[in-house]
């Protein structure tokens, strides 16, 4: 199981009022590198900040069309930016392997330069802040993307969106459109495909995918253990609970699992349940008397 320090600093880091991207995603790569130094990893971010603050400085747009509506100087800065991470230090997604856990840890990510969307946008986020570029998060359903604002003083200029796992590629609302609906069934464009995602909620997005890969994997002790991590940030996350008592049900943790049950049964809203909700109350409650008898016959 993950070691209690790891979950301590790890909620210490994911609740703090603006959170180290960098800091908390090497913390979840302990949970596969226990051992795990992140110092080399934070002075290789470091570095690679100060050569792309170099680029940035120095890049202009002579040579190059700038797409209609956009500012000038932040295109310059976007494509130095993308030239360093995807052209010279060659950053790619990896499609190839995709459900592969280490895209997911932000050690491997900088030692093998492929990822998946998030954590190829991690990446891109924490060297442009050190080169002096402010770029965002997009909580785009099923890939994420970034976002550099246009500037307030340039009125007519757009924003640019940004996808890291594509070699920088910047997308039109027409290509977010296309995207959006490969992803999902969202009849609709709105603002909500394009929130801006909080540092938390990018630790959330982070954690939910690798619980996925080892879920699909089978490997069900470091599901279990990504789920602590996910209740580390939110205690109160009622389906991480839940999940986490079914896991350890799974891995014959049978005290561990009737306390959790119990508990999210018990915190989980009464009041007009539907009928989904009551199915699943129902299969969780037989999973509690399952586990009494089982604890019962072992005293």
């Amino acid at each position: 199981m993950v070691a209690d320090d790891l979950l301590r600093s790890f909620a210490s880091v994911a609740q703090s009022p603006d959170p180290d991207l960098a800091v908390a995603a090497l913390m979840i790569a302990r949970v596969a590198y226990p051992k795990l130094d992140p110092e080399p990893y934070l002075i290789h971010l470091d570095a690679l900040g100060r050569e792309a603050a170099a680029r940035v400085t120095n890049a202009t747009v002579s040579g190059f069309d700038v797409p209609p509506e956009v500012d000038p100087d932040a295109f310059a800065r976007i494509h130095a930016l993308n030239e360093f991470l995807f052209n010279d230090l060659r950053f790619v997604g990896n499609d190839v392997h995709y459900g592969d856990p280490r895209n997911s840890f932000l050690n491997d990510v900088l030692d093998r330069r492929t990822g998946i969307p998030i954590t190829l946008a991690l990446v891109y986020m924490e060297v442009a802040r050190r080169a002096g570029v402010s770029v965002e998060g997009i909580n785009f359903p099923g890939h994420f993307l970034l976002r550099c604002r246009a500037r307030p003083e340039t009125r007519y200029s757009r924003d640019l969106i940004i996808d890291a796992h594509h070699r920088g590629a910047l997308l039109t609302d027409a290509m977010c459109r296309e995207l959006l609906h490969r992803h999902t069934d969202a009849p609709l464009w709105d603002d909500v495909a394009m929130a801006h995602a909080t540092k938390r909620q990018i630790l959330v997005r982070m954690l939910l995918n690798l619980k996925r890969v080892y879920l699909g994997m089978h490997s069900f002790p470091q599901a279990r253990d990504i789920t602590e991590l996910l209740l580390a940030v939110d205690p109160a996350a009622l389906d991480e609970l839940r999940d986490r008592g079914l896991l350890a049900y799974q891995l014959n943790d049978f005290s561990a699992a009737l306390r959790d049950l119990q508990t999210y049964l018990n915190l989980s809203p009464k009041k007009d349940p539907d009928e989904d909700q009551r199915k699943e109350h129902a299969e969780i409650w037989e999973h509690i008397k399952t586990l009494r008898r089982r604890l019962a016959s072992m005293n």
